[in-house]
């Protein structure tokens, strides 16, 4: 089963969480090992194995939000509306990180940026967040 952008944005969740709680020294080692730990996890017969463009698709996500991420910070706090980004859930935190990412610095059209966001939010947490992830990314794409 070939990989689709939407699994490469659900493994970049993946690594973004995984930072977010262990953050990198070395973000190249960080990658290499994560790829190991998912093919490890990753038994089930006709699951996408992460290689090629999707992975390439999934590592400049997480690279590209971990290497501004204090620029991508600064844009999103004033965007949560008196909400300190810290007490957002891990995974919201990353969805919308990466979501910024996505319209500041890649060329994919910010409405398929956010309903891609909805949806990662949607799979990984809660219904709830998907109203804040798409409140937060609206702004920003209307600002």
């Amino acid at each position: 089963m070939a990989a689709t952008r939407r699994q490469a944005r659900e493994w970049a969740i993946q690594m973004l969480t995984a930072a977010d709680l262990n953050p990198p020294d070395d973000v190249g080692r960080f990658m290499v090992s994560f790829w190991e730990e998912l093919s490890s996890l990753d038994a089930d017969e006709g699951r996408a194995r992460p290689k090629g463009e999707m992975k390439d698709f999934a590592e400049a996500r997480a690279a590209g939000v971990l290497a501004n991420q204090k620029e991508i910070d600064a844009i999103l706090v004033p965007l949560l509306a008196k909400w300190d980004l810290y007490r957002l859930g891990t995974i919201e935190r990353a969805v919308l990180r990466m979501g910024v990412w996505e319209m500041k610095w890649s060329d994919i059209p910010k409405p398929v940026v956010i309903n891609e966001a909805i949806d990662l939010a949607n799979w990984f947490s809660t219904p709830k967040s998907r109203t804040l992830i798409n409140a937060v990314l609206d702004k920003l794409a209307k600002g």
